[in-house]
């Protein structure tokens, strides 16, 4: 390929859709989406992608049930667990100050490096976009970098292509500001049932699209 995302956001969606057509509990598909998010970060690091940001809950996701709230918890506690063992700088953005904020997950707040560090990834862990936003609306002064370089986000650079998992055409929030400009890429297949494939056809995808960011 003669060109590839320097940035891909993940949105990992129809988790809860997986387990209930096959008669699982909804809260079980969260933990089916571990192995996905290994293999397609092993893959991304792989291609050379120097930036991933995946989707982990939103701060809307917690008005579902409490057994698919301590379901999703626990999935992002082993998310990192996993990753800890990978070539990482990861980040979590989300409120932390919020009691639905895994307390496990605190100290990766702030930057961590594991391993080489070679793959910058950022994990959104309640996550929204108008928290993100909020911490810079005070200050809001009409200077463009200014308000960006005080959003919650800031440490996250600008997103080339979404890959969303499940066939919802829709952002759910994700990101607002360094997602402006990003290519969106729909799986129909849900995130439990990921394959290779995805991952290689949203690149091949990406190659072929005319990339102006207005200009």
């Amino acid at each position: 390929m003669n060109r590839i995302p320097k940035h891909i956001g993940i949105i990992p969606d129809g988790n809860r859709r997986w387990a209930a057509e096959r008669g699982l509990p909804r809260e079980a598909g969260y933990n089916a989406g571990l192995a996905p998010g290994l293999a397609l970060f092993r893959l991304a690091k792989k291609e050379g992608i120097k930036e991933l940001t995946f989707y982990g809950f939103t701060q809307d996701n917690t008005k579902r049930s409490k057994e698919q709230v301590k379901a999703f918890q626990r999935s992002c506690v082993e998310a990192v667990r996993l990753i800890s063992s990978e070539d990482a700088s990861l980040l979590i953005v989300g409120n932390s100050n919020s009691t639905v904020f895994p307390k496990e997950l605190l100290p990766f707040t702030k930057r961590t490096v594991f391993g080489s560090g070679s793959v910058k990834l950022n994990f959104l862990v309640n996550y929204g976009w108008q928290w993100d936003l909020s911490s810079a609306m005070d200050s809001l002064n009409g200077v463009r970098d200014s308000f960006v370089e005080k959003i919650h986000s800031s440490d996250i650079s600008r997103v080339d292509l979404i890959i969303r998992w499940g066939g919802r055409r829709r952002l759910s929030g994700f990101l607002p500001v360094q997602s402006v400009y990003a290519d969106f890429y729909i799986i129909d297949s849900y995130w439990p049932d990921f394959r290779a494939e995805h991952f290689y056809d949203a690149l091949d995808w990406y190659n072929k699209q005319d990339i102006t960011l207005g200009g």
